[in-house]
């Protein structure tokens, strides 16, 4: 039974469905700040070429920088290897505090985007006077395809009822003749 009662707490949580709607709300927000910044990047072609064309150069003059200093590390790799090990246990050790401080940021991010999509379902609620004409109107377009529905499962039953009606029986005779036929 414990079972049963944590899946019902976690079906009943309203929680991803804000963070769902939250994420989509910050998605619509930056997908309006786009054209805004097409038109700024048309606008400085010329410079934008400029800013690719130096960090191209940078990037070629740090990798050239990275090919000489990995060639002066591997001439000077410690040949200790209780160096090489207490070294390997504090890069771990990092790695663990990194995992940690990203879990505690996602966790931070997935409870800002269940706020925000709080206020958005809030907003979409019918009784809100900006958003009660859409809401009821799509109730209403709902309410007309369920009539609509319960009239077409009423007549496919009327249908049915009438095909359903037994057949007349036919005689011995009639169903030796129906038989020697398919022969």
């Amino acid at each position: 039974m414990p079972i049963t009662d944590e899946i019902k707490k976690t079906l009943g949580d309203p929680t991803p469905l804000y963070a769902l709607a939250g994420a989509g709300d910050l998605a619509y927000e930056k997908l309006r700040e786009v054209p805004g910044r097409v038109e700024a990047l048309a606008a400085d072609r010329k410079g934008a070429q400029e800013k690719a064309t130096a960090r191209i150069q940078e990037a070629q003059s740090l990798l050239t920088g990275a090919q000489v200093k990995v060639a002066e590390t591997v001439t000077t790799l410690p040949t200790d290897l209780k160096a090489l090990q207490e070294r390997a246990q504090g890069f771990a050790l990092q790695q663990v505090a990194r995992a940690v401080e990203l879990a505690v940021k996602a966790k931070e991010t997935y409870d800002e985007l269940a706020e925000r999509g709080k206020v958005v379902v809030d907003k979409a609620r019918p009784g809100t006077p900006d958003e009660a004409e859409p809401v009821a109107e799509i109730t209403e377009i709902a309410e007309v395809a369920e009539t609509a529905e319960v009239a077409e499962v009423a007549e496919v039953a009327e249908v049915a009822e009438v095909d359903a009606e037994p057949a007349p029986k036919k005689s011995a005779r009639a169903r030796k003749g129906a038989a020697d036929a398919a022969e």
